[in-house]
C-alpha cells in the first residue's frame, strides 16, 4: 500500500506544501518517497511507497509512460495485472518494470477510462493526462482504498488521507452537520460526506475527471453489483462455483515480492481464507490471532483449532484494558470521528502481524456478502411479523413497550413492531449509537439549527439502498451493508489501522467476481435459512474446515468496553467527557448516560462514540 496526493493550481503549486502533505502519510509508505511537478508548475503529484511488487528503482512513483505524457500516483494492487500486461504486450506496448502501476498507465493509453472494467483489485489513483489536460481519479469497486478531494477557488487537491489535505491553512475546518448527524447515528460517516464541509470522499466504484482548463468535475459509477438474483444452480453447484472462485481469489492475492500471512479469528471467513492459502502455499502459512483476558470475548481456542489443522506458523496476542492508551493515536490516524471500538484489536493484530510480514490476507466481506450478521435474522422475523400481524396490533404493542424500563431485555424488539421491516433493520443498525430519540436529547439545538428539517436524514439515506434493484428481502439487506457499512466502517477500520503500521491487508472474499456471484446466484434463502446465518458459506466450511471447529458461534472482533466503562475506565472517561464536552452536545445528558451505564443500562456504544468525537475535536481544536 501507499499514500498518494496531488494538487492542481493555475497560479502554481507550492512544492513545499505538496511535500509536507505527502509526508503526513509516511506510515502508508515508509520505503520511499517521490514527487513530480509539471513543467508549468500547475500540477504536482506525490507518493509514499510501501514496496510490495518490484522492489527496485523501476517501481518508484510518481511514474510516467515512455513519452512522459501520462503520470500516475497510485495506491493499491491490481491482482490480475499480469494477464492485462500480456494482452498489452501483444498490442505492442513495452514495459520497463514488473509493477502493476505501469500496467495501469498503458491500459489507460489503450482503453481510456474503460480500462477500469478490466482491473481486479483494491486501489485508488490519480492519473494526469497532459495531452487532454485532465486528472483521472479512481477508487476500487468495494471501497478498500480511500480517496479524499477538495476544490477551493482555482485549486483542486486529492489525497489518501484527510490529514494531507488539511495541511493547507486556506481550507476551512467548518463541521458538516449532516456528516456529524450520520456519525452519531451509525458510528461512522458514510458516502461522499466528510466531517469537514469543504472536503468530500470519492465513493467506491466511482471515477472522476477533473478538467484543468475549465475546473469542472465529472463523477460517475463504473461498476455496480448485479442486481437480480437469477439462480439456476443446485446447492452443490453453488458450492463448487464458490469454492473455485474463492481459491482463485486467494491465489491472486498471494502474489507478492515480500513476506505474506493471514489474520485468523477462528471464524468461518478467515478460516476459509487460511484453508485456501494452505492449499496453495508450499510452506506453512503465517497466521495471527488476538484475544482478551475476559473469557467471553476470547476466541483464541477456535483459531488454534484451525491453525493446528492446517499446520500454520501461528502467533497470538492478548489485549488488556490498558489498550485504550492507543486510542488518541488511532483517533489521529482515522482523521474523521470513527466509533467502531474494534479498531483497537484490529490495530493490535495488525501491529503484531507487521513484525513478521508485510502483507496479510483477511476474511473481510464474508458477513455482508453471505448473510452473517445477527440483524439479518432479526429483520427476517420483522418481515414475517409484518405479513402475519395487522399494523394496528403491532403499533399498539410497540406503544405499550415504550413504557417498559430500559433494562427490560425485549423492549427494543417490541418497539420495532411499529416499523416496516426495512425501517426495523435500520433501527437495528443504529441501536448501539444515537438513534433518533437519543440524538434529540444529546444535541444542543442552539448549535444544530440547520439539522432540524433533516434530522432523520441518516435513516432515510440507508433506506434508499434497501429499496434498490430486484432483490429478495435478505439480499436487499446484504446489499445495503455492502454499499454502506462495509466500505465506511469495516474497510475504513482495516485500512487505517493496518496502514498505521505499514501493513497491506488483502480481502479475497471481496473479489468482484465473488461479489457478483453472491448477488446474482445466491438467493437470500441460502444466506439466512432455518434461523442460521451464512448458510451456504457454512456448508462450504463444513467440507473444508476441521470438524471440531464450532462454525455456528458469532462474536466477531468485539472488545469488552461495557465492563471497562463501568470499571477500570469509568473515572478517566467521565472526567475527559465532562471536561471537554463539545458545544454540539448537552453536558447534562452526557452525565445522565454515564450514571445510567454504571447502574446497568447499556450505553457503552454511545459513550465510546462521544469519547472518540471528543478526542477528535480536541486534536483538531474544534
Amino acid at each position: 500500500m501507499c499514500g498518494i496526493v496531488g494538487i492542481v493550481n493555475k497560479r502554481g503549486v507550492d512544492e513545499e506544501l505538496l511535500r509536507l502533505a505527502r509526508d503526513t502519510m509516511s506510515h502508508r509508505g515508509p520505503d520511499d518517497a517521490g514527487l513530480w511537478m509539471s513543467p508549468d508548475k500547475t500540477i504536482g503529484l506525490a507518493h509514499r511507497r510501501l514496496s510490495i511488487l518490484d522492489l527496485s528503482e523501476a517501481g518508484r512513483q510518481p511514474m510516467s509512460d515512455d513519452e512522459g505524457k501520462i503520470w500516475i500516483t497510485y495506491n493499491g494492487e491490481v491482482y490480475n495485472f499480469q494477464q492485462i500486461r500480456e494482452e498489452l504486450t501483444k498490442k505492442g506496448f513495452r514495459f520497463t518494470s514488473q509493477t502493476d502501476t505501469e500496467v495501469i498507465i498503458y491500459a489507460y493509453k489503450q482503453w481510456g477510462t474503460d480500462c477500469l472494467r478490466r482491473f481486479n483489485g483494491m486501489f485508488a489513483f490519480g492519473l494526469y493526462d497532459s495531452d487532454k489536460k485532465i486528472l483521472f481519479l479512481v477508487r476500487d469497486r468495494a471501497g478498500k482504498k480511500p480517496l479524499y478531494y477538495t476544490q477551493y477557488g482555482s485549486r483542486f487537491a486529492f489525497a489518501s488521507e484527510l490529514k494531507a489535505l488539511t495541511q493547507n491553512n486556506m481550507l476551512s475546518r467548518e463541521i458538516d452537520l449532516h456528516a456529524l448527524n450520520l456519525y452519531l447515528t451509525f458510528g461512522y460517516i458514510s458516502g461522499e460526506l466528510c466531517i469537514f464541509k469543504e472536503i468530500r470522499k470519492l465513493p467506491p466504484a466511482h471515477a472522476m475527471i477533473y478538467d484543468l482548463n475549465t475546473g469542472r468535475r465529472k463523477i460517475w459509477s463504473y461498476w455496480e453489483p448485479l442486481s437480480k438474483t437469477e439462480n439456476t444452480l443446485a446447492a452443490h453447484e453453488m458450492l463448487e462455483e464458490l469454492e473455485a472462485l474463492l481459491e482463485d481469489a486467494v491465489r491472486l492475492r498471494m502474489i507478492s515480492d515480500v513476506p505474506l500471512g493471514a489474520f485468523l479469528s477462528g471464524g468461518v471467513d478467515s478460516s476459509l481464507v487460511v484453508a485456501m492459502m494452505s492449499r496453495i502455499s508450499d510452506s506453512p502459512v503465517k497466521t495471527f490471532s488476538i484475544g482478551f483476558e475476559e473469557s467471553k470475548y476470547n476466541e483464541l481456542s477456535y483459531a488454534r483449532v484451525v491453525a493446528d489443522h492446517f499446520n500454520t506458523d501461528h502467533h497470538e496476542i492478548i489485549i488488556k484494558p490498558d489498550a485504550f492508551s492507543i486510542l488518541p493515536e488511532l483517533v489521529r490516524q482515522f482523521d474523521e470521528p470513527f466509533a467502531d471500538s474494534s479498531m483497537i484489536p484490529t490495530y493490535y493484530v495488525s501491529k503484531a502481524t507487521r513484525e513478521y510480514v508485510t502483507v496479510a490476507l483477511s476474511g473481510d466481506g464474508g458477513d455482508e456478502l453471505f448473510g452473517g450478521y445477527s440483524q439479518y435474522l432479526g429483520s427476517l422475523g420483522n418481515y414475517y411479523t409484518t405479513m402475519l400481524i395487522p399494523s394496528l396490533i403491532r403499533k399498539g404493542v410497540a406503544k405499550v413497550a415504550g413504557y417498559l424500563p430500559e433494562k427490560f431485555i425485549a423492549k427494543r424488539q417490541l418497539l420495532r413492531l411499529k416499523f416496516d421491516p426495512y425501517s426495523a433493520f435500520i433501527d437495528r443498525c443504529s441501536h448501539l449509537y444515537f438513534k433518533e430519540r437519543y440524538r434529540s436529547d444529546l444535541l444542543n439545538w442552539d448549535e444544530m439549527t440547520a439539522l432540524k428539517d433533516e434530522f432523520a436524514e441518516p435513516e432515510r439515506a440507508r433506506l434508499g439502498y434497501l429499496l434498490q434493484g430486484e432483490r429478495d428481502f435478505i439480499n436487499r439487506l446484504t446489499y445495503a451493508d455492502f454499499k454502506t457499512y462495509l466500505p465506511d466502517d469495516v474497510l475504513t477500520k482495516v485500512d487505517r489501522t493496518s496502514m498505521l503500521v505499514s501493513l497491506e491487508v488483502r480481502a479475497p472474499l471481496l473479489d468482484y467476481r465473488i461479489v457478483n456471484f453472491s448477488f446474482s446466484n445466491i438467493p437470500g434463502s441460502f444466506k439466512v435459512k432455518r434461523a442460521r446465518t451464512k448458510y451456504l458459506l457454512k456448508k462450504l466450511a463444513r467440507e473444508i474446515l476441521p470438524k471440531e471447529l464450532d462454525i455456528n458461534r458469532k462474536w466477531g472482533f468485539a472488545i469488552p468496553i461495557s465492563g471497562w466503562f463501568r470499571g477500570p475506565l469509568y473515572k478517566e472517561t467521565r472526567e475527559f467527557l465532562l471536561e471537554h464536552t463539545s458545544c454540539f452536545f448537552d453536558r447534562r445528558y452526557i452525565e445522565k448516560l454515564l450514571a445510567e451505564h454504571r447502574k446497568g443500562i447499556e450505553h457503552s456504544g454511545r459513550l465510546y462514540t462521544l469519547l472518540v468525537f471528543t478526542m477528535w475535536a480536541k486534536e483538531y481544536r474544534i
